[in-house]
């Protein structure tokens, strides 16, 4: 399996001549474009398109706009192609406020999206797909994808918050090749959640470590790292891929930070195989 990081959060996985997109991100200035004025001159992540009309599917790990770029999808999808995402909360306008954008413009796209239970797979040639536990730091819908295609798992954590699924999904699902795991730690204080946590709404460089330790990744490698600084509204940890990478060394789990656009070749490992 190839592995190509399209920066942020997005990823785009290929088999057998076949893609499949999770979090593709195309205009990073639109994220929080509804600050207006507070949002100006914040520093943007790098972000690069995946391949044009060859994605079997798009998967979604949750509702926000900066990991569901319904361009982004369009773009990348390949005909008959859906968007994969989680099932929805159902709850109030308040609630569902960080929704709201992601939601309208991936109906306006005009995309064929199915919602995903935890727990649940689906397939789309040659890949299967299934939708793991995360927790949401605003608690919103999320899930973490597993692709699997090749004798090769990739695990994408999306910008889940620490939670205790580690295990169950090691042992179910397990080994994992690769886990995206992202690290930023942002605390982020919006209107719609009164009132604000201190504690990160995404995994820290410490926690991420300790989540890819948890998982048995064979090899982590950093999302959801540079990019995005609004004080008093979404302040990450400043240098976290680095952070985490010296972490994570530690406790003895392999990292490989990527830079946006590069690919790596993903080799099943004996294991893996034995788990089929």
């Amino acid at each position: 399996m190839r592995l190509t990081w399209l920066g942020w959060a997005g990823v785009e996985l290929e088999a057998d001549d076949a893609t499949v997109v999770v979090d593709p991100l195309e205009d990073a200035r639109a994220v929080f474009a509804p600050l207006g004025e507070r949002a100006a001159g914040m520093p943007l992540p790098q972000v690069v398109a995946p391949s044009a009309g060859r994605a079997v599917a798009g998967l979604v790990t949750h509702l926000h706009r900066d990991h569901a770029d319904a361009k982004a999808l369009a773009a990348a999808l390949a005909p008959g192609a859906a968007v994969l995402e989680p099932p929805a909360d159902d709850g109030g306008a308040l609630e569902e406020l960080a929704l709201a954008q992601a939601d309208h413009e991936l109906e306006a796209a005009g995309l064929d999206r199915r919602r995903v239970a935890t727990w649940e797979s689906v397939t789309a040639d040659p890949f299967t797909l299934t939708a793991l536990p995360a927790a949401d730091g605003l608690g919103d819908p999320q899930v973490a994808w597993l692709v699997d295609a090749d004798g090769v798992r990739v695990l994408h954590l999306g910008d889940t918050m620490f939670h205790g699924y580690w295990w169950r999904m090691a042992l179910r699902h397990g080994p994992f090749d690769v886990v995206l795991v992202p690290v930023n730690g942002a605390v982020v204080a919006f209107g719609h959640r009164r009132p604000a946590s201190p504690l990160p709404a995404a995994l820290d460089p410490a926690q991420a470590a300790i989540a890819a330790r948890s998982l048995g990744a064979r090899l982590a490698i950093p999302i959801h790292a540079e990019g995005y600084h609004i004080d008093g509204i979404y302040q990450p940890v400043p240098d976290a891929a680095e952070r985490f990478a010296t972490a994570a060394a530690e406790s003895g789990v392999p990292v490989r930070v990527l830079g946006a656009g590069e690919t790596i070749e993903i080799i099943a490992t004996q294991s893996s195989q034995d788990a089929e």
